[in-house]
C-alpha cells in the first residue's frame, strides 16, 4: 500500500488523467487497442517564439497546443497563460476536454493550449504581442472547423479578440468562429462570461436535491475566487446559500456567519484580492478547503485535494469547478467519507456548453437572447447530471467513474463508427 501511495503522489497531471481513464476502461472491459488509442495524444505542437518587451529586450516564450481526440468533432479547449504551464499539464487538460465535451454530449473533441509566462508581470501591450505571435505559431492547427480555442486561466475575452483578429488578418476576412469567449462586439455570446460558474451552480442544485440538502442556509466554501468560483458563489448566495469562505492566489477570508457577496465582489474588483475584505478572518487558500461546509467548490488549479489533506475535508458535496483538483488517491478517501463528488468534466462543463452555443451562433450568423442561452445551458447541465447519476447508481460506482463511463462510451462509439484510416 505504501508503494502505491508514493506512486500516485508522483503522478504528473497527464499520468493522473491516464490513470483515471484506465480505471474507467477497466470497468468497461475496453478492447486493448482502443485503450491504447484513447489514452494517447493525437497531435501536439510545442512552439518557442520571440516577443519584444516594452523596454526593448527580446524574450523567448514557450507555448503549446495539444489535441487529444477528434472522433466526435473539431477540437475544443481553452488557452491558459501561467508561469507553471507544462506540456504534461496541457496534455492532461486536453484529455479532460475530450471527456468533458462527451459527457455533456456536444460534438467536439478535446484540446488545450498554454503559454509559460506570468501575465501579472506583463503590460497589456506585451500580452497583446505575445498573444498575436503565439496565435500565428499555432495557426497551423486552429480554425473554426478544426480547433476552436477559448479563455482559461489568466486569459479572457480581450485575449480571444486578439486571437480572432490575428487569425482573421492571416485569412484576409473576419472569422469569428475561430474562438469562443470573445467580446460581444465581434461575435461573442451573451451568457458566456458566467457560463462555467452558472453550470457549476446547476449541478450543485441537482446534487443538493438528490441528497435532500436545502439550499437555504447551506454553507459554501470556494477555493479560487476567479471567474468560475466567484460566479458560482454569487449565484448560490442568491439561492439562499451562506458563503462562509473564499480564497484567491493571495490567500483567503472566512466568516462563519457568511460573507456579503456584493461587497466581496466589489472588494475583489477594486483591490484585486479577497484578503483585503475586512469582514472576516484571514486564512490560507489550503485552509479554505478544510473548513467544514455543506458545499465545497475547488475552482483554482490541479491537484489541490490530495491524500494528505483529504481526511481533513468535511463537506457533503464537492463540485470541481477547476480542472483536476482532486488526485485519484484523494478520491478514494473522500468516497469513504461519503462525499458526493461532482467531477470536473461535469461540474465545470458550462463554459464549453456555452462556447458551443456561441460557435453555433457564429456559424449561423444569428444570435440568441440570453434567456434562451441560459435555458439551453440549464437543460444540458441538468440532463447530463441526471444521466451520470443514473449510471453511478446502475453501475454502483462513484460520480467520477460514472461520468468517465458516459464520456468514454460516447467517444468509443464515435471511434468505432468512423473506423481506422486507411
Amino acid at each position: 500500500m505504501a508503494e502505491s501511495t508514493v506512486e500516485i503522489r508522483e503522478l504528473d497531471p497527464f499520468q493522473m488523467a491516464q490513470r483515471q481513464f484506465d480505471m474507467a476502461a477497466e470497468h468497461l472491459h475496453l478492447d486493448e487497442g482502443l485503450r491504447k488509442w484513447l489514452r494517447s495524444i493525437n497531435r501536439e505542437l510545442t512552439v518557442q517564439f520571440p516577443v519584444i518587451m516594452d523596454d526593448g529586450r527580446l524574450e523567448i516564450f514557450t507555448g503549446y497546443r495539444v489535441q487529444h481526440n477528434l472522433a466526435r468533432g473539431p477540437a475544443k479547449g481553452g488557452i491558459r497563460y501561467h508561469p507553471q504551464v507544462t506540456l504534461e499539464e496541457v496534455r492532461a487538460l486536453a484529455m479532460w476536454m475530450t471527456w468533458k465535451c462527451a459527457v455533456v454530449n456536444i460534438p467536439y473533441g478535446g484540446a488545450k493550449g498554454g503559454v509559460k509566462c506570468n501575465p501579472k508581470e506583463m503590460s497589456e501591450k506585451e500580452l497583446e504581442r505575445l498573444t498575436r505571435r503565439y496565435t500565428t505559431e499555432i495557426s497551423i492547427l486552429i480554425g473554426p472547423d478544426s480547433d476552436i480555442p477559448a479563455p482559461d486561466v489568466y486569459t479572457d475575452a480581450r485575449v480571444m479578440g486578439w486571437i480572432m483578429d490575428t487569425y482573421s488578418m492571416h485569412k484576409g476576412y473576419s472569422v469569428p468562429g475561430v474562438v469562443t469567449g470573445k467580446p460581444l462586439s465581434i461575435g461573442g455570446s451573451l451568457g458566456r462570461n458566467e457560463a462555467t460558474g452558472r453550470g457549476c451552480m446547476y449541478t450543485v442544485c441537482q446534487a443538493a436535491q438528490h441528497l435532500g440538502i436545502p439550499l437555504e442556509g447551506a454553507t459554501v466554501s470556494v477555493q479560487g475566487f476567479g471567474n468560475a468560483g466567484a460566479t458560482a458563489a454569487r449565484l448560490l448566495a442568491e439561492l439562499g446559500c451562506r458563503v462562509i469562505a473564499v480564497s484567491d492566489s493571495q490567500g483567503g477570508i472566512y466568516n462563519k456567519n457568511g460573507l456579503d457577496m456584493k461587497a466581496l465582489l466589489q472588494c475583489k474588483q477594486e483591490q484585486g484580492t479577497v484578503i483585503a475584505f475586512p469582514e472576516g478572518d484571514k486564512v490560507s487558500s489550503t485552509d479554505v478547503l478544510e473548513i467544514p461546509c455543506d458545499i465545497l467548490i475547488p475552482a483554482a488549479l490541479e491537484a489541490q485535494i490530495t491524500a494528505e489533506n483529504a481526511p481533513r475535508i468535511k463537506t457533503r458535496i464537492l463540485a470541481e469547478a477547476a480542472n483536476g483538483p482532486t488526485t485519484p488517491e484523494a478520491d478514494e478517501i473522500l468516497a469513504d467519507q461519503g462525499v458526493l463528488i461532482i467531477p470536473d468534466i461535469l461540474a465545470n462543463a458550462g463554459g464549453v456548453v456555452v462556447s458551443y452555443l456561441e460557435w453555433v451562433q457564429n456559424l449561423q450568423e444569428f444570435f440568441w437572447r440570453e434567456e434562451r442561452i441560459r435555458e439551453q445551458l440549464q437543460q444540458i447541465m441538468e440532463e447530463s447530471f441526471q444521466h451520470v447519476l443514473h449510471v453511478a447508481t446502475e453501475e454502483k460506482v462513484g460520480m467520477r467513474m460514472a461520468a468517465s463511463i458516459v464520456a468514454i462510451r460516447r467517444v468509443v462509439q464515435a471511434t468505432l463508427d468512423r473506423g481506422v484510416y486507411p
